[in-house]
């Protein structure tokens, strides 16, 4: 019976990998100076009694590389669109043209710039504790495992292994930080 024993390590796996997917949807939606209709997915409006993404009230469209465009459906909800994109924090000034909102992209100054790399550093860190998080859960595995007369050998063969993959993937969570941060400071 304590030969059956075994750590769903491609669960864990899978798990971390959410963790990672997460942070590269958060780093898509920072800016870099270039449009991108990935930078309005975090806003939230609120339309019809609840929280609606943009891209479900409108059409986003990148027409120049320093403009993005909300085609919004309902004309109703143009001054609501308007204003969650005015207070999510994107630092964007949108201009409405009929049902058509503007997102010009300004150019990203040195001190806004930073700003970005330690937002980007925030997200790398939060993923890095879901990552963490996601290891623990496993080391609890092999802990009742050990409880239930598994086999000393087994226990750090599992161990290692939970750990070896945490290395790996907080490796590529900061390599993307990396990437994520000379993206951001190119100029």
């Amino acid at each position: 019976m304590a030969e059956d024993i075994e750590i769903d390590i491609d669960d864990l796996e899978r798990r971390m990998k959410g963790a990672m997917d997460s942070l590269r949807h958060e780093f898509s939606s920072l800016r870099t100076g270039r449009a991108s209709a990935s930078m309005v997915d975090p806003v939230q409006v609120e339309a019809y009694g609840q929280m609606t993404p943009i891209n479900q009230l409108g059409t986003v469209n990148v027409p120049e590389p320093r403009m993005v465009t909300v085609n919004v459906w309902d004309k109703g909800m143009v001054g609501k669109v308007e204003k969650a994109i005015r207070e999510s924090g994107l630092g964007i000034n949108p201009q409405t043209n009929g049902t058509i909102i503007m997102l010009p992209i300004p150019e990203l100054n040195e001190e806004r710039r930073k700003e970005l790399t330690k937002v980007a550093a925030q997200y790398a860190e939060s993923a890095r504790v879901a990552i963490r998080n996601v290891r623990r859960d496993g080391m609890d595995q092999v802990k009742k495992g050990k409880a239930n007369g598994m086999p000393e050998d087994d226990q750090k063969f599992w161990e290692t292994a939970v750990q070896e993959l945490t290395d790996k993937m907080i490796g590529s969570v900061d390599e993307a930080l990396e990437s994520k941060q000379a993206e951001i400071m190119q100029v």
